[in-house]
């Protein structure tokens, strides 16, 4: 069995160099994140998702769009949605704490550069996922379109806000 024991060990000029069990070094960029740009991103998050799915702005078609009844609607009003906002914000933190690396490493300075990583992003790894929903759980194109474009601008704002603080 191969083992490879990573330890730290000293940081010079904004790398930390790891030395592992076979002599192999390794440098690492040192992360220096905003975490008020990350936390203002992951209320954004929360924002954005409940204007975008509020009746202001596409909520009647998400409703129509995901098959929910009026009665579905009012079961769902009477469930109490602390935990369920707590943790969707939780999970926008960790959405913006990940690419908040992201930004770091592509060096991305400014909001266009942060808009195009989190174009990037999104394209690589959130509209290929949510495909599946049309393609394996029988969802419509439409609601594929609405879902993906929230993560799109959201991606695009997120990356601008990182990059520029």
């Amino acid at each position: 069995m191969l083992f490879s024991f990573v330890l730290l060990i000293d940081s010079f000029l904004g790398y930390k160099y790891l030395y592992s069990y076979f002599d192999h070094i390794v440098l690492v960029m040192s992360m220096v994140l905003n975490w008020y740009a990350i936390v203002g991103a992951g209320v954004i998050n929360m924002v954005l998702g409940g204007f975008w799915y509020s009746p202001l702005l596409f909520g009647k078609q998400w409703v129509k769009l995901m098959g929910f009844s009026k009665g579905d609607i009012a079961k769902m009003k009477k469930k109490p949605m602390g935990g369920t906002f707590a943790a969707g914000f939780i999970a926008s933190l960790v959405m913006a704490y990940v690419l908040a690396h992201f930004v770091t490493y592509t060096q991305a300075v400014g909001p266009v550069m942060g808009a195009i990583t989190g174009f990037w992003i999104w394209l690589g790894f959130i509209a290929p996922v949510i495909i599946g929903s049309v393609l394996w759980e029988g969802r419509s194109t439409r609601l594929y379109l609405l879902n993906v474009s929230y993560w799109l601008v959201l991606l695009l704002i997120n990356g601008a806000i990182l990059a520029s603080f």
